[in-house]
């Protein structure tokens, strides 16, 4: 069956490798100080550029979201891309590089296919948040401009950061092959480039402190990749231990006997561990598979984090930095939108440290201010059709244990003070999470760097290499310092959501995501730098041996969670995420493939709501034809409250039980429904289902057992 996909693999590597084609011109101007010149990056560039221009196009208008209008647009870059070429004599940069290329190329082929084959062993879009996103991505598919329709809120437009979907859908136009498949290639796609882009970042850090070891610096590529693809944190040290119960009552593993306990340890508790929080990291959204923003936006993550390094290295800010660092962060908010500020303040630290080479403190901070100034207003800009069609549904920021005086007024300005809302993480939880990366950093400033002379540099406007501090170690060092600043902000604020107990869950994932992300790349480099330094002593040999341990843990994550969720890799089921549903709900599957053979546009259809991370609202997800209401709970979250939904709930519940054929026609009327779905979970949910009064008010376009579909008369 493997042997059969891989033509769908195949014809999604031809598009993603003529993306990269087309678009490394422009690339390797941006990176021509790259070793690589910014190779895999082309093809992150070349979605990111492709993905924009239609987005923008169909806001206002201009193009429809079709093949064809994709095509025109990628013509104009091949145009663009050709006179680069041309006039900068690209050709000359490939022949020397060529080998450097295959290997990259070949890196994000093979995490491609190996991904798609892990996701084979277990397909399915169903579960977690699966039906959203493939609801959001199928609803785009089908929408001639934008912003898209909410599928789950007839007639409204998403409110939610869509664009990384969008460039799912893009990808999927493109190849011409089903979003069943493509959502599933898609995250092989994330997967290989992740794999990828993190050994070109590490690799480039390196190269720019050395370029006389080729060796290392593939040492330091492959641990950087390793370690944000891959890997995971401490708490496989659970896995030597008795297991915890209570799942969400953690207790310090030190406490518990030992046992062997690979069976027995459960992977999720590694994103779960200190409570009522949430702190992911990618390998866990590879298994888990929802294709969710945070996973989307790390390719543009990455692409940001290589402009950094290529402006922190650069003499000045040019205008394409600009414009390319205000798209990125433009497309962070339209993604996963705790990625802008986030990004935001990393980009001021790396610019203030950047200034600060050559500059005292205070002309650092002005300068680096004025560019960051350009920066937001440059966003604005790019994002702005985004927000004339967005309501957003943050009510502000919360801070954590905050005083009785405070609590007692209640908010000042966008701050809020909540009664009641005082959570820290205990130390040790946090050293369990985060104890590699700065057991790698106790290591870095103790082996490698002369401290002393670091913060003597820090403090004065001499550039730190007279005091011998290499600037990658500078970038290094600024990285570190912005990673730990993420963690630590969910310790003092959080971005309020609906949300009681879990208040401050979205705020540690979000912020956390990106710490373990920059942690994991500039962790390779440490890792080199410190295995690299000659004369070794006693001392390293006491220091080294615990950093192998602790590797270690990190390492064995993905034989927990990837055994555990596909099965052991024993049962290869094929890149279908629809198959499943042949078995559950076979007349659902048959009544899905027929809509969406059958039905364009996107007309509306009735269905039965139920709860979030249920199977209901799975006509909706799994077609793209919008409902009345779908999951009531997260349109209560994407419109900040649940009137609408709840009032909402009621009239699909009259639709679907009610005597009345006149007040039923009314409703139909109200909300231009077009179909009604009568399936299994229907006829569950309304016990008092009257599907007599659809014979007259329409008549039977499909049936398969007893799940009908009717076409409502005109």
């Amino acid at each position: 069956m493997f042997t059969s996909d891989l033509l769908y693999i195949f014809q999604w590597w031809i598009i993603l490798f003529s993306l990269g084609l087309i678009f490394f011109p422009l690339t390797s101007l941006l990176f021509k100080s790259f070793f690589d010149k910014g190779y895999i990056f082309s093809k992150i560039l070349g979605v990111l550029l492709l993905s924009y221009s239609i987005w923008l196009l169909g806001s206002l208008k201009i193009l429809n979201f079709s093949v064809i209008s994709l095509l025109i647009v990628l013509a104009l870059f091949l145009v663009v891309n050709t006179y680069l070429a041309y006039q900068r004599k690209t050709s000359e940069a490939v022949l020397p590089n060529l080998k450097l290329f295959i290997f990259e190329e070949v890196l994000f082929t093979f995490g491609l296919i190996f991904w798609a084959w892990v996701r084979g062993h277990e397909p399915s879009i169903h579960g977690l948040e699966k039906f959203m996103d493939f609801g959001f991505i199928n609803s785009i598919l089908r929408a001639d401009y934008f912003p898209p329709k909410d599928l789950w809120l007839t007639p409204d437009s998403i409110n939610y950061y869509y664009f990384g979907h969008l460039v799912t859908a893009v990808l999927t136009k493109l190849s011409g092959i089903d979003s069943i498949i493509t959502y599933n290639l898609m995250l092989a796609t994330l997967f290989g480039l992740t794999l990828a882009a993190s050994f070109s970042l590490g690799a480039n850090l390196y190269h720019k402190f050395t370029v006389h070891s080729s060796r290392f610096t593939v040492l330091a590529g492959l641990l950087s990749s390793f370690l944000v693809t891959l890997g995971g944190n401490l708490h496989t040290i659970y896995a030597f231990f008795q297991t915890y119960t209570p799942a969400d009552q953690a207790v310090p593993f030190w406490t518990l006997p030992l046992k062997w306990n690979f069976s027995g340890y459960w992977y999720p508790n590694a994103t779960r561990f200190i409570p009522f929080t949430i702190h992911e990291f990618p390998l866990y959204s590879f298994v888990v598979a929802d294709l969710h923003g945070h996973v989307l936006g790390i390719p543009f993550i990455l692409l940001a984090l290589a402009l950094l390094l290529v402006i922190f290295f650069s003499s000045k800010l040019h205008i394409t930095h600009y414009l390319l660092l205000s798209l990125l962060i433009a497309t962070f908010l339209m993604t996963n939108v705790l990625d802008g500020p986030i990004y935001l303040l990393v980009i001021f630290l790396v610019l203030l440290m950047k200034e600060k080479q050559t500059l005292k403190w205070g002309k650092a901070f002005s300068e680096s201010i004025q560019s960051m100034v350009i920066i937001v207003l440059l966003t604005a800009v790019f994002s702005l059709p985004f927000w004339l069609a967005f309501k957003p549904f943050a009510s502000g920021v919360g801070v954590l244990c905050a005083p009785q005086f405070l609590v007692n007024r209640g908010h000042l300005g966008p701050f809020l003070f909540e009664a009641n809302h005082c959570a820290r993480s205990p130390l040790w939880m946090l050293a369990i999470l985060w104890g590699f990366p700065y057991f790698v950093l106790f290591g870095f400033l103790t082996f490698v760097l002369p401290t002393k002379k670091f913060l003597h540099s820090i403090f004065r406007k001499l550039p730190s290499t007279i005091y011998h501090l290499p600037s990658t170690d500078l970038l290094v060092l600024t990285l570190i310092l912005s990673a730990t600043i993420l963690i630590f902000i969910p310790e003092f604020f959080y971005a309020k959501d609906i949300y009681p107990a879990h208040y401050r869950a979205n705020t540690v994932f979000k912020f956390g995501y990106q710490a373990f992300i920059i942690l994991g790349l500039i962790s390779g480099y440490m890792i080199t730098r410190i295995l690299t330094l000659p004369n070794k002593t006693l001392r390293f040999t006491l220091y080294a041996t615990p950093l192998f341990l602790l590797f270690s843990l990190v390492a064995i994550y993905p034989n927990f969670a990837v055994n555990s969720f596909y099965g052991e890799l024993k049962t290869y089921q094929g890149l279908d995420g629809l198959s499943y549903l042949s078995e559950l709900y076979p007349a659902d599957y048959q009544a899905i493939l027929w809509l969406s053979q059958n039905v364009p546009g996107q007309p509306v259809i009735l269905e039965a709501q139920g709860d979030s991370y249920t199977d209901y609202a799975r006509i909706s997800s799994n077609t793209g034809l919008p409902t009345i209401i779908g999951w009531p709970v997260h349109e209560w979250l994407w419109r900040g409250s649940y009137d609408e939904a709840g009032k909402r709930s009621t009239e699909v519940t009259i639709l679907y039980e009610s005597q009345d054929s006149e007040a039923t026609k009314n409703l139909l009327k109200k909300y231009n429904v077009s179909y009604v779905y009568i399936g299994d979970l229907e006829r569950q949910k309304y016990p008092n289902l009257n599907e007599t009064k659809f014979q007259t008010l329409g008549k039977v376009i499909f049936q398969s057992g007893n799940t009908r579909i009717y076409q409502i008369n005109p």
